[in-house]
């Protein structure tokens, strides 16, 4: 059986070539998805600051809980903390007594941004830039290229990068903007760094008093270095500093652990990856499953006389499905191979489309193993197999005469099977609609959505001759009437082939739904979140900074102006709350709250919060079980747990956050307490101070005034920028569903040859023909836009109902029709191109070639 099936794979090729395309792509593109989701795991993160130190202990940056199981079994869970995690001072004194130490070198960090001629200076390609006290430049380390230590509190020392991007010298004054007011320094040294210098941050050197005093965490430090002797290895170090730390909340690390300590973004994008790779490989597997089936599908159909004469010659049901299945498995796994080797480019080239949309930093490496070739394979083949199993289930069934009969003739109906599997997923597609229409945080939504829309195309694919024959017979009559001969011809094709009809209908309305779905849920959730801020923010002008943020003392400065009424200055954080669940969460002043936000609260009152309450929004409240004075406990970003009482209950949970405090509480807590915004209320009457601000924030080069329009602008961007990393991902999907549909109508056309001959030999003319298949082309272009909008709005409204308590999701009309005309022009060039190519021999040779 297996040499029949390589001789049918070479007697067959071009037959076997869209199953092979289709497969390619899915290899492709579960093998991508797997090796980010193994760089997500354990993708490396080369520590930078620590690289000179080879144990550090510091805060322990993950939140813990012990789930309880069944039958009395506990799991510990943990998660990501989003600020660092500082340790008490103490704990240097329990340091003392590892032995083998050639050091020990305790550290603060804080942000710390240099300003040079109003412009403010970062690390490289935009990376932070952290301030440090210069005792710990040995973490590095760092030496001194030019000048020397800051002696006194008003000077610093930069790192070389730095000194070259302001062009500093030892002696020059720079303004630097930390964790409080802007202060002007004396640059006092330039410091070298390891070879070719910090390549994701930059470092600002100062006293260790100020240092302290810019950290503004006394007796607190954010790590202690610990450099062994040269008789003592790392690991004994390391064991010995864990029993000396034991119990006191810090954290000992080495190794690879050590960038994961250095840099918290890249260990919070390795989660985002995670989970964002493991939604995009399976839904790719997905779309892949239900796009091989239609290929494998409509391949077979075009086999049904070979398979018919098969069974003639006395061939078994199950000799038939045998010889099937090892093709398919062939063909899974020479395109599963090649697929692996594409995929490495694909992947490479994601993760730098990643970096480039801020999802993922730079220092996050890609991580490369053949485990996830081997599952692409496996998958690949699998779903090649299990394709063609259901494809060639009825064909090999019915007896030998039918089988001929079939061969000739198309059922005038689908199955039994097959309805009854349509019915079961029409049933599952509903209730998992419902399901999407009661989610209302976007990580669970969002992987449901597209569930859900995969679950309705698979639906239609699988009542696809039903509806095919229904939608051909309803759109016949106009055909008829617009084109007496090719619109009669594609009349009469449509509806004696509903099954291929189906066939190549099903991948363009995957196309159409995918493509709404991912496009318009982003558009769905931006729309209302501006909406929200819209409504929320009632003042009209807004101080707003980019890094590091807006001082307190800007705020202050307002405050003084002549007309302004109220300032409240914002902070913003995410926490988890005691299930370890994800809170964005904003620090607020608390005074005239009213009159600067108006959240929309739907019990209790935002004029009680204050220190000990807090007010959460309808989504937080929910997730939380909690109402209007219960306790609320939450660990903010640096892992404090506090339990403030609810004092209120919002309804405006898109433009802002889940969970509102006191800027005072949040603050402390956050390693950039600058704020993010200071919102400006006015008295009345006193409408026009936007230079009277701006005058007031002169001093502060970061800050500028701006008014409702410039902010609303700013958010829309991003959140275009924030979209970015959505539409990369599942454009993918995209992409590979179009190849689908080209492949599919290729298939499709490319199998007519014989048909095309026979019309011409009764005298139809070559463009009669043309025009007959543009007309079915039109006709599949209808069916597919109408079914994949109705998919993708039955779709939405539930994503929109879960996320925005609304029914209706937001279409941008532009972008609706730009995703029809895509559709309908990919339809009608994959048609025309392989209809011309069929054309393009004699009749009578074509048909004593096919025969």
């Amino acid at each position: 059986m297996l040499s029949l099936a390589l001789t049918t794979l070479r007697a067959r090729k071009a037959g076997f070539a869209g199953a092979f395309i289709a497969l390619f792509f899915a290899s492709t593109l579960v093998a991508a998805c797997g090796m980010l989701l193994e760089t997500g795991l354990r993708g490396g993160i080369p520590a930078e600051r620590y690289a000179g130190t080879p144990v550090v202990v510091a805060g322990d940056q993950s939140a813990h809980t012990v789930k309880k199981k069944k039958k009395g079994k506990e799991k510990q869970k943990s998660k990501p903390l989003a600020e660092h995690v500082w340790i008490p001072a103490g704990v240097a004194e329990r340091l003392g007594a590892v032995q083998g130490l050639k050091a020990m070198i305790p550290e603060v960090s804080f942000p710390a941004y240099v300003v040079r001629d109003g412009r403010v200076l970062t690390g490289p390609d935009g990376s932070d830039s952290w301030g440090h006290d210069w005792s710990s430049a040995g973490l590095t380390p760092f030496t001194l290229s030019g000048g020397r230590a800051p002696a006194a509190d008003n000077e610093v020392v930069v790192d070389a990068a730095l000194a070259r991007q302001g062009r500093l010298e030892p002696g020059d004054t720079v303004t630097v903007q930390s964790t409080s007011a802007p202060g002007s320094y004396k640059v006092s040294g330039i410091a070298g760094g390891p070879a070719g210098g910090l390549q994701r941050q930059a470092a600002v050197f100062f006293s260790p008093a100020e240092a302290t005093r810019l950290a503004g965490r006394p007796g607190r430090l954010s790590a202690i270095g610990l450099v062994p002797d040269g008789k003592t290895d790392a690991a004994t170090v390391a064991d010995q500093a864990r029993r000396a730390v034991a119990g006191t909340g810090a954290k000992v690390y080495s190794g690879d652990e050590l960038g994961s300590l250095e840099f918290l973004d890249a260990s919070k994008a390795q989660v985002m990856l995670i989970s964002l790779s493991g939604t995009l490989g399976a839904t790719s597997l997905l779309v892949a499953i239900l796009v091989v089936v239609g290929t494998f599908g409509l391949s077979i159909q075009q086999r049904y006389r070979e398979i018919a004469l098969l069974r003639a010659v006395a061939a078994t049901p199950k000799q038939v499905r045998r010889l099937i299945g090892r093709e398919a498995v062939l063909v899974g796994v020479l395109a599963g191979v090649a697929g692996c080797v594409a995929s490495l480019a694909v992947a490479r080239w994601l993760r730098a489309r990643f970096v480039e949309a801020g999802a993922i930093p730079d220092v996050l490496t890609l991580s490369l193993s053949p485990l996830p070739m081997f599952a692409a394979i496996g998958a690949t083949t699998l779903a090649a197999w299990g394709a063609a199993r259901i494809s060639s289930r009825r064909i090999a069934m019915i007896r030998p005469t039918e089988a001929l009969g079939e061969a000739a003739i198309e059922p005038p109906r689908p199955g039994a099977v097959r309805l009854l599997a349509g019915v079961a997923f029409l049933i599952g597609s509903i209730v998992l609609t419902i399901v999407l229409g009661g989610l209302s945080t976007e990580p669970a939504a969002m992987p449901v959505t597209f569930v859900t829309a995969l679950l309705w195309v698979t639906t239609v694919s699988l009542l696809g001759p039903v509806i095919a024959a229904t939608a051909a017979r309803v759109l016949g009559v106009p055909l008829k009437a617009l084109s007496p001969v090719g619109g009669y011809l594609a009349a009469a094709n449509t509806r004696a082939a509903s099954r291929r009809l189906a066939s190549v209908v099903t991948p363009l309305c995957l196309a159409v739904t995918m493509t709404c779905t991912i496009l318009f849920a982003q558009t769905t959730l931006g729309h209302a979140a501006r909406q929200e801020k819209r409504e929320g923010i009632t003042t009209r002008y807004v101080l707003a900074a980019g890094k590091p943020g807006v001082p307190s003392a800007a705020a202050e400065a307002a405050r003084q102006v002549k007309g302004v009424q109220t300032v409240t200055e914002v902070v913003e954080t995410n926490a988890r709350g005691l299930g370890l669940g994800k809170y964005t969460v904003q620090g607020v002043t608390p005074e005239g709250l009213a009159t600067t936000m108006d959240l929309k609260t739907t019990s209790g009152s935002l004029a009680r919060l204050g220190p000990g309450t807090v007010a959460l929004s309808t989504n937080g409240a929910s997730r939380a079980h909690a109402e209007v004075g219960d306790t609320f406990r939450l660990r903010l970003g640096d892992g404090t747990l506090i339990s403030p009482r609810v004092v209120a209950i919002y309804s405006l949970q898109l433009g802002f956050a889940d969970v509102t405090l006191p800027r005072d509480v949040v603050a402390p807590h956050v390693d950039n307490p600058l704020n993010a915004s200071v919102l400006v209320r006015t008295a009345p009457g006193a409408d026009d101070v936007k230079g009277d601000l701006a005058q007031a924030v002169r001093g502060f080069a970061t800050v500028r005034v701006a008014d409702r329009q410039e902010v609303e602008a700013a958010q829309a961007a991003q959140q275009r920028t924030n979209q970015r990393v959505q539409y990369l991902a599942m454009g993918l999907i995209i992409a590979f569903t179009a190849i689908a549909v080209v492949n599919t109508l290729v298939m499709a056309s490319a199998d007519r040859t014989r048909e095309f001959a026979l019309l011409r030999l009764i005298g139809t003319t070559r463009r009669q023909v043309l025009r007959m298949t543009r007309w079915e082309s039109a006709v599949v272009a209808v069916i597919a836009a109408v079914l994949g909008t109705v998919l993708g709005v039955v779709v939405l409204s539930a994503f929109t109902a879960g996320m925005t308590r609304q029914g209706a999701p937001y279409i941008p009309p532009a972008a609706y029709l730009a995703v029809l005309a895509v559709a309908a022009g990919t339809a009608f060039l994959a048609t025309e191109t392989a209809v011309r190519m069929a054309l393009r021999g004699r009749p009578a040779d074509t048909i004593n070639s096919r025969e």
